[in-house]
């Protein structure tokens, strides 16, 4: 969340306290008993906000965690596939080589 947006979320809070107050005023309501029922909805729903974002936490369900899990999927993928194709690209005694000295010579039978 960028400076600008948390600024807006801010202030959308401010104004959704604000409106909460004068629909309560609205509904009958002396000024005092609006304005307590205004901050206990809002608390409400800060906390329901906030109790969302530490299950995400909790259940790794973050968009960081999606993001990153997503790369690393997608890196993993095409450094396979390079790995492979250079490895292809290799002579058969050049392969053997190298299969050899990682350890996956002629034990493996034959080349991936």
């Amino acid at each position: 969340m960028t400076r600008g947006q948390a600024l807006l979320l801010g202030l959308a809070v401010t104004l959704l306290g604000a409106a909460g107050y004068w629909g309560f005023q609205a509904s009958g309501l002396d000024s005092y008993t609006a304005g307590i029922a205004a901050s206990g909805l809002l608390m409400l729903l800060v906390l329901g906000w906030t109790s969302s974002y530490l299950f995400r936490v909790v259940t790794g369900r973050m968009t960081y965690m999606q993001q990153r899990k997503r790369y690393r999927q997608r890196y993993e993928a095409e450094t396979t596939e390079e790995l492979e194709a250079r490895f292809a690209a290799l002579t058969p005694e050049e392969q053997q080589r190298l299969l050899e000295e990682v350890g996956l010579g002629e034990a493996e039978g034959s080349t991936p």
